[in-house]
Parts: structure tokens; sequence; C-alpha cells
């Protein structure tokens, strides 16, 4: 995984075509491939089928959050929006423009994420020290 961090983390419009000519990457890469896996496997574990909304994160690259039919939200993320979105694509999951109306309303979370959101103001677990 040296090319690219891509990386997976469970906790958490109209659709958005992959981009085609030059500067698309093809779903024939492996590191599309293995993206695409990914999301086919989060998917099948969650429901059998899922929604997706692309963030951008700057320098770091892009992030493809997840929503699982079952509402278990996961995240994927690549340098490149052409291999986010041919990934997506290759998986079978809608691409939303926004992260809102139906596949947000789905989203569930759980003790983990609300003391991570909560930090140290409402009883969550405190943040790490730096000595």
């Amino acid at each position: 995984m040296a090319e690219t961090p891509e990386t997976e983390t469970s906790a958490a419009g109209t659709s958005t075509a992959p981009a085609t000519g030059a500067g698309a990457t093809a779903v024939t890469d492996r590191g599309t491939a293995r993206l695409a896996k990914r999301i086919r496997a989060f998917a099948a574990e969650h429901g059998g089928s899922a929604d997706a909304s692309l963030a951008h994160l700057g320098v770091s690259g892009y992030r493809l959050v997840l929503v699982g039919a079952d509402g278990t939200w996961g995240d994927v993320v690549t340098r490149h929006r052409e291999k986010a979105l041919a990934a997506a694509a290759s998986a079978g999951v809608t691409v939303h423009d926004t992260f809102d109306g139906e596949p947000a309303a789905r989203v569930r979370t759980g003790p983990y994420e609300w003391s991570r959101m909560a930090g140290s103001q409402v009883g969550g677990p405190p943040n790490p020290t730096t000595a």
C-alpha cells in the first residue's frame, strides 16, 4: 500500500458517474480493484447494499463515506478522486453529491462514536496527553 494510502475505518443528491478521459483511472487498475473489493465486502456485510458520498480531504486525497443498508457506516480513503468514483461504480454503489437525505438519516452510531464525539467534555474518554 505504499503507492496510495487507502484505509478503511468502521464507525461511519444525485449519482455521480466516474470521470473519463486522460485523467481517469481505469477500473482495471489494481488499487481501484482492491478498493472496489473492500466496498463490495462492506456492502455485503451490512445489508447487501450501500450508498456513498465523496469528500475532499485536501492534500490527503478523498474519502468515500459508505452507509450500509443496515445503517452501519465506514469509509475508504484514496488519493485520487477518479479511483474512488471508479471503485464505487465497479462495486455497484451509488455516490451522492451530498451527505444528506435518506443515506444520512439511515446512519446509526454506537457508544464508541458518541464517546469520541463527546470527548472529555461530557464524560467521554480523555484526550491523550503529550509528555
